[in-house]
């Protein structure tokens, strides 16, 4: 067997899996693609600026192993499925599939928009999306229903956009994108989101050390984001503390910040 090098790596905001959604046609994100020196990938590159879409072959780094039947974002029955009949990241061999757009191409730097990879995933290859070959519209879908659910409007309350845009501006996760990948579908799905429920119909969203504390209106298909919360206790944050993320000087000073407890 031959022996399969990245061609390039991707540079991309989004570091984490679940920072990502579904499918990249839902991220409304941009990035890039670099490919390495010193191969005469320029040559290789000539011609297919011409395209506004194309295949991207890559490698899920950041997965281990293979599951047989996985749990599917969006699933109509709620049953596990077999592996092949998904596009989940758990293969036996760790090989993505991913269409994408493409904005522009500079020297070895490809822009790109609208992709579900992450930041550092190795490329193996690409190819162009040819709507002649690659569309089918009228093929069968499996157990994929024709109409998927419709997108959630997320809200965030007053103080809650002020909290997410003051971490945002001081170097921490950019807290509305993630509230849009998790929360837009299927909100309260605690097997697959770290959801928590609590009294006066709140949840809580947990994303490494961060807490976004949310209502959700089933009715009008509406999530509000209520505040930002830490996952550190008081003690946690006492000076001298181990800090594993790094961050905890941010959440202390969130708390300097927004004082009112979240």
């Amino acid at each position: 067997m031959p022996e399969f090098k990245p061609i390039g790596f991707v540079e991309a905001a989004q570091q984490y899996k679940y920072q990502q959604p579904r499918q990249g046609e839902f991220a409304r994100n941009e990035g890039k693609v670099i490919l390495e020196a010193g191969h005469n990938y320029e040559q290789g590159l000539e011609d297919l600026a011409g395209f506004d879409k194309i295949w991207l072959i890559y490698q899920f780094h950041q997965n281990e192993g293979w599951r047989p039947k996985v749990d599917p974002p969006v699933c109509p029955d709620g049953k596990k499925k077999g592996i092949f009949s998904t596009r989940s990241p758990y293969r036996p061999n760790s090989i993505g599939l991913s269409c994408v757009d493409l904005i522009s191409i500079r020297g070895r730097t490809l822009t790109i928009a609208n992709f579900d990879l992450l930041d550092g995933t190795p490329v193996l290859d690409i190819k162009p999306y040819i709507f002649h070959y690659d569309s089918y519209p009228e093929a069968s879908s499996g157990w994929v229903p024709r109409d998927l659910p419709k997108e959630n409007l997320i809200l965030f309350s007053t103080q809650a956009e002020s909290e997410a845009k003051w971490i945002l501006e001081n170097g921490g996760p950019d807290l509305f994108d993630l509230a849009r990948v998790q929360l837009s579908i299927d909100p309260m799905n605690e097997k697959r989101k770290r959801v928590s429920r609590h009294e006066n119909s709140k949840a809580v969203l947990a994303y490494r050390t961060w807490r976004l504390i949310f209502h959700f209106r089933e009715e009008s298909e509406e999530v509000e984001i209520l505040s930002i919360g830490s996952g550190y206790s008081l003690s946690d944050l006492e000076p001298g503390a181990s800090d594993k993320y790094e961050d905890k000087d941010l959440h202390r000073r969130l708390r300097l910040q927004f004082p009112t407890p979240s």
